[in-house]
Formats: C-alpha cells, structure tokens, sequence
C-alpha cells in the first residue's frame, strides 16, 4: 500500500492537555484537517490511547466505532488514513499503533520519510547525470 506521510509544521499548543497534544500531532500529520471538522481522526487516537492504556487486549474498530457513537465507515475512513499515514497498522481485525506508542510510530514514520527521500534523491542524481546537469 502506497504511504503518504504529510508534515505541517504548526505551532505546539501552549498547555499541556492530552488532547490538545493528540490534536496537534494528528493535525501536523494533515490528519484532523480540511474534511474531518468532527476531528474523528484525533477520536479515534485519543480512544485507541485509552484503550491501550487500559490494557485492552484487543482494539477493533467495531470497539472504536462504538466508543465514539460514530458510524463505523466513518471510522473505517479514518483509519484508513491512519494506516496509510504509517501511525496505525491493522493485524487481522485488530488495530495497533505503530511500535506500541506515539514515540515509537513518530520515529518509525521518520525512518520511512528518510527511506523515501534516499529514493527520491537517488533518482534525481541519475536524471541530473543524464541530462547533464551539475550539483554544485
């Protein structure tokens, strides 16, 4: 599956409340932005956070859906989106985040953006080479 990672760079909130952290890092990641103006996608980590700290040891979005009183294609868009964006993975119908914490998926997310920057730059040098053009 094609992975899109989108980095906004918006300011850190001034408090420190959980959600408000939760919201930032989904919007810095274009997740809680443009469409989502129920801000589903920052629902469903703030859920999926508290179930995982509860010990849940099964997370589906069946759980989610009806933790949230939201309809389940609705979160089934979302984390979708979340999946794609590299925070979410799903293993048979169970969901979990990426390395077990926001930490670990943030840096699991870095390691893809740096993979696909080598790529990108790879590339690049060869159609540079073959056009004949010259880095500095």
């Amino acid at each position: 599956m094609p992975q899109q990672i989108i980095l906004l760079d918006l300011e850190k909130p001034r408090e420190k409340i959980i959600e408000h952290d939760i919201h930032w890092l989904c919007n810095s990641f274009g997740l809680s932005t443009g469409r989502d103006t129920e801000n589903i996608s920052t629902k469903i980590m703030l859920d999926l956070l508290n179930q995982m700290a509860a010990n849940e040891e099964r997370i589906s979005s069946e759980m989610i859906a009806q933790n949230l009183d939201v309809n389940i294609s609705r979160v089934n868009h979302h984390i979708r989106n979340l999946i794609k964006s590299g925070i979410l993975y799903r293993k048979k119908r169970a969901l979990y985040i990426r390395g077990g914490s926001m930490k670990s998926a943030i840096q699991e997310m870095r390691k893809d953006s740096q993979r696909i920057f080598d790529e990108l730059e790879a590339i690049a040098e060869e159609v540079d080479k073959e056009m004949g053009l010259k880095n500095r």
